[in-house]
């Protein structure tokens, strides 16, 4: 399994920005794709996670800005940030858990500046 993260990028405070993660290879029917980031200096945190149902969650300092979403068609799970905050800035991750498998993308750097 492999996964390929895009779409990051420099925005200024308040800006938008989506996020894209394909995964390849074998994709069981039933799966978690999240989002995860890390800042520098930091741990790295839980954004966002989808089932391959539909059942979402969010963690709270993106809760009414960023949506999680999926098209089971292409194994792409996908990142709308909204109202970007300079605390947004870091290395965001794409995660793909399978059973007791996980799976991490490349990560793809989001800037949020003036």
């Amino acid at each position: 399994v492999q996964l390929q993260a895009s779409g990051g990028g420099l925005v200024q405070p308040g800006g938008s920005l989506r996020l894209s993660c394909a995964a390849s290879g074998s994709i069981f029917s039933f799966n978690v794709m999240a989002w995860y980031r890390q800042a520098p200096g930091k741990q790295r945190e839980s954004v966002a996670f989808i089932t391959s149902r539909g059942g979402r969650n969010y963690a709270d300092f993106v809760k009414g800005r960023f949506t999680i979403s999926r098209d089971n068609t292409k194994n792409t799970v996908y990142l709308q940030m909204n109202s970007l905050k300079p605390e947004d800035t870091a290395v965001y991750y794409c995660k793909l858990t399978i059973g007791s498998r996980a799976y991490w993308g490349q990560g793809t750097l989001v800037t949020v500046s003036s």
